[in-house]
């Protein structure tokens, strides 16, 4: 694709409008506390629309729409617990980690469990998220390839190196305030999308509803020897059903909101605990009906090809070419001048919003439960600054790496290592947090057991689902839910360990709901 004059000028726009806001805030950069939760002064509407900002990525702008165009509304599921989760996040977890000056999720294993479950809990957030933002970057760059006509290398390379200048130099404020600017221009540039194809539509948006109907596109249904069938309502282990994946999203939720350093960073940064909760509520207010409208968004591609067809999109239906191309092929083919430079611009946003979150909480996570804590305690604040700024452009340089590892990979190595990563070192990380929480059990003694444990448990299953594991020892039940199981181990095990055999007398005057 040559872009048009037009488009470059909103895609330089854009991105200088990017670049000014991190420069601008640098200003302000003279203290980690400053870089790591913006002096606490934030308000909970630029937080909320920032959790925002940091929940959506590649996968919003490219794989709801895919879904919805080839399939239904399945992946919209799960995130309908996230009101649910939320709530409880405000009410129960929230006070935890609004306590004192707690800049890091991880703080609260340390005087919970002790200073080695704080380490595995930050390396774990570490790697998993240096994976994460290689991938991210790697899906950025095959959409701007498409674009553009760049080489993959070339587009993670600017697309990487832009990314780091403006978090590096810019900190949390930066990241903040340019997550609030991608989630406004994530959400126009969609909307750009439909008004074009409701305007080419000869029904308009009548026609979108009435076809998709008539193909069962606006259900929560199942594929299936090329047919959509309805999910149904049981509660099973061995398939996928809309009670399962509604508690699957419930998980997912409140692990969210209870260790993730990109969503508790926001709570600290949060001038108060009131404007906390308001931005949990903003992030409910604006997610659902983004993510509702990136799948909507979908389904009237789907419509507007069966009124237009053309050979590419019906190579997507049919299982030929990934569904996920759907939008940029859109983009590229009949999107106006001007307007397919915004669309891009929406495209980028989805990825940075999460690279941006991503680096600055590495950096945090870093220099608060790692260097400043365990490698060199006691030295000066400018000196944490500075290995900030390193970790940071350290890590910028890692995801660079890697999206680029991947893009010259004959296979997804990386894809599969992301997987296999997460899953082992993050879960029962959840499980973990609830026994702190809910519990006056437990000590770093029981909660290693659980955690080893819960690593050979998700071991196993990635084994077996790789078929290195003999059928007699396959796993039981559908993979989708090992996450879930993984955190029941850990929470029963340690639980369990705690009350009957590793008794602990520690104090837990303020670290647990029973003694606030």
């Amino acid at each position: 694709m040559s872009l048009h004059p037009l488009d470059i000028a909103a895609l330089v726009a854009y991105l200088l409008l990017i670049t000014g806001i991190g420069f601008y805030c640098s200003r302000k950069n003279t203290n980690t506390e400053e870089y790591f939760v913006g002096g606490r002064s934030f308000s909970g509407w630029i937080i909320g629309l920032s959790l925002v900002g940091t929940s959506i990525s590649s996968i919003t702008f490219l794989a709801y729409p895919g879904d919805a165009f080839k399939t239904s509304w399945i992946r919209f599921v799960p995130n309908l617990m996230l009101p649910l989760a939320i709530l409880f996040a405000a009410y129960f977890f929230l006070p935890f980690f609004r306590r004192g000056k707690v800049t890091s999720a991880y703080e609260y294993l340390e005087d919970r469990f002790g200073p080695s479950i704080r380490v595995y809990g930050a390396v774990a957030f570490i790697i998993a998220q240096i994976v994460r933002v290689s991938l991210i970057l790697f899906l950025l760059s095959l959409l701007l390839q498409e674009l553009t006509g760049l080489s993959a290398t070339w587009c993670i390379i600017i697309g990487g190196v832009f990314v780091a200048v403006y978090t590096i130099v810019g900190g949390i404020d930066a990241v903040i305030w340019t997550d609030v600017m991608q989630t406004i221009v994530l959400v126009l540039g969609g909307i750009l999308c439909l008004w074009v194809i409701v305007d080419a539509l000869p029904g308009g948006m009548g026609q979108i509803f009435s076809v998709a109907d008539e193909f069962n596109k606006l259900s929560f249904s199942v594929l299936e020897n090329g047919n959509l069938n309805a999910m149904g309502w049981e509660i099973r282990f061995d398939e996928k059903t809309i009670s399962m994946m509604l508690f699957i999203g419930l998980i997912a939720w409140l692990t969210e909101y209870s260790s993730n350093q990109n969503t508790v960073q926001r709570y600290c940064a949060s001038k108060s605990t009131y404007e906390a909760r308001k931005a949990m509520l903003v992030a409910v207010l604006s997610s659902l009906p983004i993510w509702a409208f990136y799948m909507f968004l979908g389904t009237a591609l789907f419509v507007f090809f069966q009124q237009f067809p053309a050979v590419a999109p019906q190579e997507m239906l049919d299982g030929t070419r990934a569904p996920e191309q759907i939008l940029p092929y859109f983009i590229n083919n009949h999107l106006p001048a001007g307007v397919a430079g915004l669309v891009i611009a929406s495209a980028l946003a989805a990825a940075m919003s999460s690279l941006d979150s991503s680096i600055n909480a590495i950096s945090t996570v870093s220099v608060v439960d790692i260097y400043r804590r365990h490698l060199r305690p006691g030295l000066d604040d400018k000196h944490y600054l500075k290995a900030a700024w390193v970790i940071a452009a350290v890590s910028a340089v890692l995801m660079i790496g890697g999206a680029v590892y991947l893009a010259n990979a004959e296979t997804k190595t990386l894809q599969d290592t992301a997987t296999i990563l997460s899953s082992v070192l993050g879960g029962g990380l959840l499980g973990l947090y609830l026994i702190g929480f809910f519990t006056k059990q437990g000590d770093a003694r029981a909660a290693w057991a659980g955690l080893v444990a819960t690593m050979v448990f998700t071991s196993w299953t990635v084994l077996s689902k790789n078929g290195l594991m003999p059928d007699s020892l396959s796993v039981p039940f559908d993979l989708y839910y090992t996450g879930f199981v993984g955190n029941v181990i850990m929470f029963v095990l340690t639980y369990l360990l705690a009350r009957f055999f590793l008794k602990s007398n520690k104090d837990l005057t303020g670290l647990t709901v029973w003694t606030k």
